[in-house]
Parts: structure tokens; C-alpha cells; sequence
């Protein structure tokens, strides 16, 4: 059983150390959790599966529109402008996230793209 666990162990650890996991997943989130990269490999390799590690870098990928698009949404204030003071509509609000979260994933830093939806932001609110 434990020859079984050894080679589980090694296959998922081949997965995780795979460059695109470690550029992709691996280093930006053990960053985000502030814990040493070495942690957090060991930490998915006891709580995922074999199925969920070979799935999960589409599925990341996939996530990170939403994530971004989340971020955003708290980072402009529309919590406030949209949901609360209802100034900016919901359509609104997602056009200005929709094209800051092109910027981003089109390679612009996240500080600099926010930025500009700030200033798209002002001036929807200025008409």
C-alpha cells in the first residue's frame, strides 16, 4: 500500500511541477496565501485527487475572467455605485469590467488597467 501511495504521490507531483503550473497556479497563489511554494504543493497533493489535479489548470484558467471581473467590481466601488446607490447601471458596470479584464488578461498590469477604469468610470459618471 505504501509502494501504491509513494507513486500516487510522485504522479501528482509531476503534474503540480509542470511549468504552466507553477507559472500559472503554483507561485501566484502560494504568493496570494503568503506560505512557502513547497506548502502549498504539498497541500494540493493531499487534498486533490488525481482527476481534479489534471482538470484544474482549464478550470483556472477559465476562472480568472470571474476572479478578475470580482476583483474589479470591489476595486471601483461598484458595490456602491452600482448595488447601493444605483447611479451606474448593471450593464454599465459590466461593460467597464469587461474591458478592464481584456486589458489585464491581454498583459497590462492590473494597478495600471484599473487606472483606466477609473477614469471610464468618471466619466460615465460626469454625463
Amino acid at each position: 500500500m505504501d509502494d501504491d501511495q509513494s507513486l500516487l504521490e510522485l504522479m501528482k507531483t509531476r503534474i503540480i511541477r509542470s511549468y504552466r503550473w507553477q507559472e500559472d497556479i503554483l507561485i501566484p497563489l502560494s504568493k496570494e496565501l503568503e506560505i512557502n511554494s513547497d506548502d502549498f504543493e504539498q497541500i494540493l497533493i493531499n487534498k486533490l485527487d488525481m482527476s481534479s489535479l489534471e482538470a484544474l489548470h482549464p478550470r483556472f484558467e477559465s476562472a480568472r475572467p470571474r476572479c478578475i471581473k470580482e476583483r474589479l467590481h470591489a476595486d471601483l466601488r461598484l458595490c456602491w455605485l452600482c448595488d447601493v446607490m444605483d447611479i451606474i447601471s448593471n450593464d454599465q458596470a459590466e461593460t467597464i469590467k469587461s474591458n478592464i479584464t481584456k486589458e489585464i488578461l491581454d498583459g497590462k498590469e492590473y494597478d495600471e488597467a484599473l487606472e483606466d477604469g477609473k477614469k471610464e468610470l468618471l466619466q460615465l459618471l460626469m454625463e
